[in-house]
């Protein structure tokens, strides 16, 4: 009691101490020294004891933001990526015949830098909005697998047929279709939180929340993969310019299941989830090009293997698709947890 008389004092219910006393280390076994059943049980002692600070209003720590005015806010601020990677690729159809190659690489580029500055505005608040824990790394890997979905397909066609020679062609049907899925991505994000929480003020114990969380997870991420297949799908009707929409898919999910950790405080797997998926990607270029010097061409032919059977494609679903799932398993367990759903 002593211990954690802070957390005690400034709880407006038991489970909130009980959730503190879980992301301390608190263990059911730990309870049981305390002749307690579980650590709800001794939250529920603790919290009778230990007088809680006056003026503190009752729910302040569980209540999800309610607010039309902030939920248009960061929806707005969600959409800006997509629009200006839309509005880029239209100006960029528009003047095909009409400019040089130097006016469309500006407006390429322009577009490029609107784009990114929306999705850093996009991440900055709201139910993507990480609060300071995301880290700078996690912003590199996530930039390499966006930038992969531009070039790495070609880069590969091009390394496995002796070159690269030049040049390449860039898809940007993939990218614009994970643009537009970042308002998608912050719905789900945002109804995940807000079925958490009303998850979390409903259970009389952990375990029972935890029970009641997965589903809400499963059921976020595959309400996004959805979403986010058909505007691979529009994507490319629209653009065209090939692309890996499996690849694509996974990145989205991937990145997703990377910002909802981040959010609920676990930066570390999310970093290390980008990071595995980049070193994929960074090492079948590279095996491809070991391959070519004397006696090391065993080194390309898991890659060349690969791409015959599934296409340059299949390096990026690969990829991003086992390091999804190494989140997926991560986020089970850590996001089914009380305290990645308590105010900090």
């Amino acid at each position: 009691m002593h211990r954690h008389r802070e957390l005690c004092e400034r709880a407006v219910d038991p489970l909130e101490i009980a959730a503190g006393l879980e992301a301390h280390g608190v263990t059911d076994r730990t309870a049981a020294r305390y002749r307690h059943r579980d650590v709800f049980s001794l939250a529920e002692e603790l919290f009778a004891r230990v007088p809680g600070v006056a003026g503190e209003p009752v729910g302040v720590s569980f209540a999800p933001a309610r607010d039309i005015e902030t939920r248009a806010a960061w929806s707005l601020r969600a959409l800006l990526p997509g629009a200006a990677c839309l509005a880029t690729f239209v100006a960029l159809r528009l003047t095909e015949e009409v400019l040089d190659g130097g006016a469309r690489l500006a407006i390429g580029s322009g577009g490029g830098l609107l784009a990114l500055v929306g999705l850093a505005l996009a991440l900055r608040t709201g139910p993507l909005g990480a609060d300071g824990r995301s880290s700078g790394a996690a912003g590199l890997f996530g930039c390499w697998l966006l930038g992969y979905v531009l070039y790495g397909d070609a880069l590969l066609h091009q390394l496995l047929s002796g070159g690269p020679e030049g040049p390449w062609d860039i898809t940007p049907a993939p990218l614009l279709g994970l643009a537009v899925a970042v308002a998608p991505a912050a719905w789900c994000a945002h109804l995940f939180s807000v079925h958490a929480h009303r998850k979390l003020n409903g259970s009389r114990a952990l375990e029972e929340f935890a029970a009641g969380v997965r589903p809400l997870l499963f059921a976020a991420v595959a309400s996004f993969l959805c979403v986010l297949g058909g505007l691979l799908y529009l994507a490319g009707l629209g653009i065209g310019g090939g692309g890996s929409g499996a690849g694509a898919a996974a990145l989205g999910v991937l990145l997703l299941l990377a910002r909802l950790l981040t959010v609920h405080g676990f930066p570390e797997p999310a970093a290390t989830g980008l990071a595995a998926a980049c070193a994929v990607e960074v090492a079948a270029p590279a095996l491809v090009l070991a391959g070519r010097l004397p006696g090391l061409d065993a080194l390309a032919r898991p890659v060349e293997a690969l791409i015959e059977a599934a296409g340059t494609g299949a390096v990026p679903a690969v990829a991003c698709g086992a390091a999804a799932l190494g989140l997926l398993t991560t986020a089970t367990v850590a996001l089914s947890r009380a305290s990645a759903h308590t105010a900090a």
